[in-house]
């Protein structure tokens, strides 16, 4: 082998002492450069990053909590409107109801009222219909016994001749249930 060979590859197996001291100066001022300069850097770069996960976490616990709070408010709104809707429900129902009930017993009282009223009439107009036979048949009475007699009566006897033939009239069946 020729000396270049076996001094390039023994030089990594054997440790020189004045390399191993040079890179041990060198690798100490590259750690004390970092640690004065970029370490600290890193570092507060670090806790930046660290300070604003943390503040993203806490404002997001928050909004979760705002969240969980209107939520519970809606459904209790949500709840109190539904109450509020059947009470609504239930009273109209009931006015309705109550409408109804008393639409019905204003009816019933017109239509008793009416009916009253109507048997009223009737009866009045029966009594004046009665009247007028009972005019109609006196006056022919007189006539036809004017006639007959040919003589012209006088009021007393008139008045009896008219009494006599009322009384033998039967005015019940035209008065229905009036008697």
């Amino acid at each position: 082998m020729t000396p270049l060979a076996s001094s390039s590859g023994s030089f990594l197996i054997s440790p020189n002492v004045g390399l191993m001291i040079w890179t041990l100066v060198v690798f100490g001022i590259s750690v004390f450069i970092l640690n004065r300069a970029v370490f600290p850097r890193i570092r507060d770069a670090l806790d930046r990053r660290q300070q604003a996960i943390e503040e993203s976490i806490d404002s997001q616990e928050r909004l979760r909590a705002e969240a969980e709070t209107i939520l519970a408010e809606y459904r209790t709104r949500l709840e109190e409107a539904r109450q509020q809707a059947e009470e609504i429900v239930t009273r109209a129902r009931r006015t309705g109801e109550e409408h109804e009930r008393e639409t019905l017993e204003s009816a019933r009282a017109h239509r008793e009222e009416l009916l009253e009223q109507t048997k009223r009439d009737i009866e009045d107009e029966t009594r004046r219909a009665i009247d007028e036979i009972r005019k109609a048949v006196a006056t022919l009475t007189i006539l036809a016994t004017e006639k007959v007699t040919r003589k012209t009566l006088t009021s007393t006897d008139q008045e009896r001749l008219v009494e006599e033939a009322l009384g033998e009239l039967d005015f019940t069946s035209l008065q229905g249930s009036e008697n």
